[in-house]
């Protein structure tokens, strides 16, 4: 069902509107997360390490798939609000097109780099073999990721989060049960659980495009919509390549860091695998939640409505700081029976690893979730150039930190010790940036306004 973000209180609306976005990546991640689950149960610790080495690289392809999601999702939302629906369809087909172009391109290039990418990060011999099958099997199964991606970010651009949130649903727990069922019933080792992944991928892809194109159909016009646009292609991808860059270099630069961690050892490297989903899931939660923010900003920034800007972001910082409160405590209280999901009678240093990581970072969740719901409302603005200064800001302190105190007597911790500082710094600088933008003398007084 669509839903207006322009009426109504701005904190109960987009309360409304982000729980079931959150739900929806808390499946999406159960679905990444099983992959390490049942590789590390099933199979043994050498193929969590080589699943989640190969997780990296699988991020970097990712992050042009959510630069997709979030350009498309913002341009439609933002003709949504102003209530163009011509103007909204063309956004829709152009995005789909411009997706698929680059999705075949890099297919290409995966397929032909991937075994040299796990090279420069120094793959361990014992574990190349699997993270390159893994991989292989990944990046064929790459236009389900960018259609799925390009068709969630068309049903939240509408205002409708429970959509995606029961399509992830459903896969998620197939993809559990698939991994299970291809590893410990047919004994296909780390190919098993990439196929589960390719094939639950695949149906949410299908489902999830039929569904949008009958909900566009739906939403009638005077005239036929045109299929591609250039002018609307390039306002895509003005919000789509900052965020693509933006992951991107974050997924470069955690490349970098594996790199660093895998001279630890495979201990080291199957620790920081079933610790780094953990973070994940909390730092895509964020994320995730941000992007529901851009959806209400874009929306109400297309109405002409900026006095709700502000009290959606108080909205938003109260969301995810509950968030932040339950997975801090969760993490550094619990982290080591949550590490052992993942591992059946962990090494010394691989415990060692994961309950440090956590530990060390999860208390500053409250700053980062901070960054990301300001880092929602810049990029519903559109407002690009200073999304990207805070993101680089963050990602240089970290891998230049990183780096650094990895080769201090910390050894591994120095790498966990360089997260808290570059978030810090670049929330500072984010809120700084959303404190300056054009609703900062926008009062939000009345109903009446509505």
């Amino acid at each position: 069902m669509n839903k207006d973000l322009t009426a109504g209180d701005p904190g109960k609306v987009l309360w409304r509107f982000c729980l079931p976005l959150f739900g929806s990546i808390i499946f999406q991640q159960i679905y990444n997360i099983a992959d390490s689950l049942v590789a590390g149960k099933f199979i043994g610790e050498g193929a969590l390490a080589a699943v989640g080495n190969s997780y990296e690289i699988t991020l970097i392809f990712i992050a042009f798939a959510f630069g997709c999601n979030i350009g498309c999702s913002v341009v439609v939302s933002t003709f949504f609000g102003a209530k163009r629906y011509k103007e909204m369809k063309t956004a829709v087909s152009t995005a789909m097109i411009a997706s698929a172009v680059l999705c075949a391109v890099l297919m290409l290039l995966g397929i032909l780099l991937c075994g040299n990418l796990l090279e420069l990060i120094r793959t361990p011999q014992e574990v190349f073999a699997d993270s390159k099958l893994y991989l292989d099997i990944y990046i064929w199964g790459l236009p389900f990721v960018f259609f799925y991606n390009i068709s969630t970010g068309v049903f939240s651009a509408l205002g409708d989060s429970k959509t995606p949130f029961y399509f992830l649903a459903a896969s998620s727990c197939a993809n559990i049960l698939m991994d299970i069922w291809f590893v410990a019933g047919f004994h296909m080792g780390v190919a098993g659980v990439a196929w589960a992944t390719f094939i639950c991928q695949g149906i949410s892809c299908v489902l999830a495009l039929v569904f949008v194109f009958r909900r566009l159909v739906k939403i009638k016009t005077e005239e036929k919509h045109v299929l591609f646009n250039w002018k609307i292609c390039g306002r895509i991808a003005k919000v789509a390549i900052p965020s693509i860059l933006q992951q991107s270099f974050i997924s470069i630069g955690n490349i970098v860091i594996q790199g660093v961690i895998n001279g630890f050892g495979p201990g080291v490297m199957a620790g920081y695998s079933a610790a780094i989903k953990l973070n994940n899931l909390v730092i895509t939660s964020f994320t995730t939640l941000g992007n529901g923010i851009s959806n209400y900003a874009a929306q109400n920034i297309g109405a002409g409505k900026l006095f709700r800007i502000k009290p959606g972001f108080k909205a938003g910082i109260k969301m995810v700081w509950i968030i932040s409160f339950v997975f801090a405590i969760l993490y550094v209280f619990c982290g080591k029976w949550l590490l052992l999901l993942f591992m059946n009678e962990p090494s010394a240093d691989a415990m060692h690893t994961g309950i440090m990581l956590l530990r060390i970072v999860s208390p500053f969740y409250f700053v980062v979730s901070a960054k990301l719901v300001a880092d929602g409302i810049l990029r519903g603005a559109s407002d690009m150039t200073k999304f990207m200064i805070a993101t680089f800001t963050d990602l240089i302190l970290r891998v230049v930190l990183a780096l650094v105190l990895s080769k201090t007597a910390l050894g591994a911790t120095g790498i966990w010790c360089a997260w808290p500082v570059g978030w810090t710094v670049a929330t500072i600088l984010s809120i700084l940036f959303y404190r300056r933008g054009p609703w900062k003398d926008a009062v939000y007084e009345t109903k009446s306004k509505e």
